[in-house]
């Protein structure tokens, strides 16, 4: 399943490249309605269209809470690749640090994928990959363009159910036109008629496993997170948090802060503490 409406959905049959537009069929009286990465039992139809018969089960939901409520944004992924340009536009660390924060939170993977380092130069790319390989997160420097280190990307997404995110313009339709994927395939609009469009809904089949890009960037709001559960979603803050003088410290104006002096020491970059404090001040892709 790659994207949803109110009536259809985009689907990736097996064994076949291009994905075919599904109506969904009314069980017991209402719509079930499927997400992105669900497993499902299509009946294909003469006229190359399709009906969904069921979802099956889930081995994992990823979800988010919105003011009490919990919404189910993808189904059977267990990484997020998270794509961030170097230049043109800017590189939006901000963005990533959330997303990576998101992961920590759900317990899913965060890969870190960085294009355009022929525009920013190479020590630019180094200086910033080196930040999110450093924490431990799988980090790669790719011009999918020019095709440089296209094999590394596929063997780094091989084996993995993922879901790419990024920014307008980052480069992600590129990067499924570099792994050999259709960079377009379709929306479904909000009455759920599909459409060809190439702005969502476009799947690539890895050994193993799948890179889907579906779900908007403003899915992955945080919601309301408190500063200690925010603090454990940013690795480097695990460890010196403890060592702050109040247990509660939001790591932004107590007196001896563990946390703002590993900033102030280089142990932790300034940019994702940086980060730290716009999220914690609910100025990123809050949930609404």
């Amino acid at each position: 399943m790659l994207s949803t409406g109110r009536n259809s959905a985009w689907v990736a049959l097996d064994g076949e490249i291009r994905p075919r537009l599904a109506q969904l069929r009314r069980m017991t009286g209402k719509r079930f309605m499927p997400v992105p990465g669900d497993a499902v039992t299509v009946r294909p139809l003469e006229d190359g269209d399709a009906v969904v018969e069921r979802i099956e089960p889930r081995v994992f939901s990823l979800e988010r809470r919105t003011r009490g409520r919990a919404k189910t944004m993808a189904a059977n992924v267990d990484t997020i690749a998270i794509v961030t340009s170097l230049t043109h536009p800017p590189p939006r660390l901000p963005t990533l640090d959330q997303l990576l924060a998101f992961c920590e939170l759900q317990a899913v993977d965060g890969i870190a994928i960085f294009t355009k380092p022929d525009l920013s130069g190479a020590d630019v790319a180094q200086r910033v990959a080196h930040v999110y390989d450093a924490l431990g997160y799988p980090t790669i420097v790719a011009n999918p363009k020019a095709g440089d280190n296209v094999d590394g990307l596929r063997a780094l997404l091989a084996g993995r159910r993922a879901l790419l995110a990024g920014n307008s313009g980052v480069g992600k339709s590129t990067i499924f036109r570099a792994l050999g994927g259709d960079a377009v395939v379709g929306d479904v609009s909000r009455h759920g008629i599909g459409r060809q469009t190439t702005s969502v809904a476009r799947l690539y089949r890895l050994p193993d496993g799948f890179l889907i890009d579906s779900p908007g960037i403003g899915e992955f709001g945080l919601g309301a997170v408190e500063p200690g559960e925010l603090a454990h979603a940013f690795r480097e803050m695990r460890e010196p948090s403890l060592r702050c003088r109040f247990a509660d410290c939001s790591h932004r104006s107590e007196p001896d802060c563990a946390v703002r002096a590993a900033v102030e020491s280089g142990a932790i970059a300034a940019s994702r503490y940086d980060s730290y404090v716009r999220i914690a001040e609910g100025a990123l892709l809050q949930g609404r």
